[in-house]
């Protein structure tokens, strides 16, 4: 069902300025209103607005067919500003599908994730850009560059308001146009599969570690994970005992690897910030600072029993290859913390674990489409955590199988992975999760 409800310009300045937009919607007795100003939008470039009543469940969207050579880049943009809008995420919607000239579904000529429904043919699925942070005058941007399947001739965009009442929303300045390939991000993430016997102290145990630092580099890692509260591993020593501020002693000898080797470490310590103790991991920079800390959220019986506080936060931090978040052993076993992280940008998670079901690493990686990195202290034969890192799919891309080894993985961050009827998974998680309790 095509429907528009008012336009308060002229058939003229219309069809100058909207050329080839048109409003649709499932079914007309959910179509929201539309509207097109050609003085409106974003400085005054124009705007296609899309307005719902007081209904619940009003969806509409307005529709162009864009011309695309297959095989080559475009690169897509749009700004929106949205009023009303409960759940931006989940209620302002941009698609992009891929179609032949005479409108029918493509191929896919990307690589897809294999040993999943044999037989079935790869299509083009629908794109799903991601809005940015809003402005200071309430307009987001959305943008990203696609490769155009190779038998493709038209994009058709779509740009919806869905479910949800008493609210409008203006889109200003739509286009896809053609562009040269996005450079690669490249990352190599290395684990670290050592137990610190023997250090005796927190200082003997971090230099246990320097030369699987070194090793790691050696291999041109960009981020090497070591084990969860690697202070206390094998010392005898209580938390309290172990415990120190952040910086401390332990963050600056692994300062100054991280700046000789010119590479991120992440480190599992025993942190006390006055009379509180957490089971904290730490992210050093190639400069030799700190870059950020996490804190375990979720505590096992034990560390509960020893006085060991939770942490509040799910901080991600900005690296110079990518965003980094951590999270530490236990708190593998609930889904909450790895996908509170992804939630915030993270596409890599660092996991010190002292031990856990390897098959939790695989749902977490799986599940948010984040590469995770775990460093272990049980050996491969217990089955229980490894030393590895996994991918999109949950596969471990690289594992260390031998104690006092270095696994290294190289990825591309900017490379979507595709999975049969569903595409690049990742575009559609952000859109189709469920709305958590403080978004409802």
């Amino acid at each position: 069902m095509s429907k528009v409800f008012s336009s308060p310009v002229s058939e003229e300045s219309v069809a100058a300025t909207f050329t080839g937009w048109r409003s649709l919607a499932p079914r007309e007795e959910i179509c929201p209103r539309f509207a097109h100003y050609p003085d409106g939008g974003r400085d005054g470039n124009g705007a296609l607005v899309i307005e719902a009543d007081e209904r619940e469940g009003l969806d509409g969207w307005w529709n162009r067919a864009f011309p695309v050579t297959g095989g080559d880049y475009y690169h897509f943009h749009v700004l929106y500003r949205a009023e009303s809008v409960k759940a931006p995420r989940r209620s302002v919607v941009i698609k992009i599908d891929w179609f032949d000239a005479e409108g029918r579904a493509v191929p896919e000529d990307q690589p897809t994730c294999t040993g999943y429904l044999p037989g079935y043919k790869s299509m083009a699925e629908t794109e799903h850009p991601k809005a940015k942070e809003t402005d200071s005058e309430g307009w987001a941007e959305v943008s990203h560059t696609y490769h155009v399947p190779s038998q493709a001739t038209q994009a058709s965009v779509e740009l919806h308001l869905q479910w949800s009442p008493n609210s409008r929303i203006e889109w200003s300045l739509a286009s896809l146009t053609q562009t040269t390939p996005p450079p690669k991000r490249t990352v190599r993430l290395a684990t670290v599969h050592f137990q610190p016997h023997g250090g005796e102290t927190p200082d003997g145990n971090c230099r246990l570690f320097e030369p699987f630092i070194a090793e790691a580099a050696r291999q041109r890692a960009d981020l090497v994970v070591l084990g969860e509260t690697l202070t206390l591993y094998g010392t005898g020593k209580t938390y309290a005992e172990v415990a120190e501020p952040i910086p401390g002693p332990s963050t600056e000898y692994f300062g100054k690897l991280a700046q000789q080797h010119n590479l991120y470490i992440v480190a599992g310590l025993v942190e006390r910030v006055g009379h509180l103790i957490y089971n904290t991991a730490v992210l050093m920079g190639p400069d030799g600072e700190v870059v950020g800390r996490y804190r375990k959220m979720c505590l096992p019986r034990t560390e509960v029993q020893s006085g060991v506080a939770p942490g509040s936060e799910y901080p991600v931090f900005d690296t110079r290859f990518g965003r980094v978040g951590m999270m530490i052993c236990y708190d593998g076993f609930f889904p909450e913390v790895a996908l509170e992280l992804t939630r915030k940008g993270a596409e890599v998670i660092a996991w010190p674990v002292w031990g856990c079901n390897p098959l939790l690493a695989s749902a977490r990686a799986c599940e948010n489409h984040v590469y995770v990195v775990s460093s272990t202290y049980e050996d491969i034969s217990r089955n229980w955590a490894l030393s590895a890192v996994y991918n999109h799919e949950g596969k471990t891309i690289a594992l260390a199988t031998e104690w006092g080894t270095v696994a290294v993985a190289e990825v591309d961050l900017e490379e979507p992975t595709r999975w049969l009827c569903l595409g690049d998974f990742k575009a559609h998680l952000h859109r189709h999760r469920p709305l958590a309790p403080d978004e409802l």
